[in-house]
């Protein structure tokens, strides 16, 4: 999902510097919303994974 968010950005900056505004924006708007996905997705796998330690060292 990652490599999906830096993928849109790329084809946002991209259509940004061809002068396509519209679809840059529109490219950029997922992208942020494919990244902060990921960093949600991120941290609540680290949280899973610190609590699973957690129960089995104790």
């Amino acid at each position: 999902m990652l490599k999906l968010a830096l993928f849109l950005a790329i084809i946002s900056i991209l259509a940004g510097a061809f002068g396509f505004y519209g679809v840059s924006d529109a490219f950029a708007t997922f992208a942020k919303m494919f990244a902060l996905i990921c960093a949600i997705l991120f941290v609540v796998t680290l949280v899973i994974g610190l609590v699973a330690v957690r129960d089995t060292t104790a």
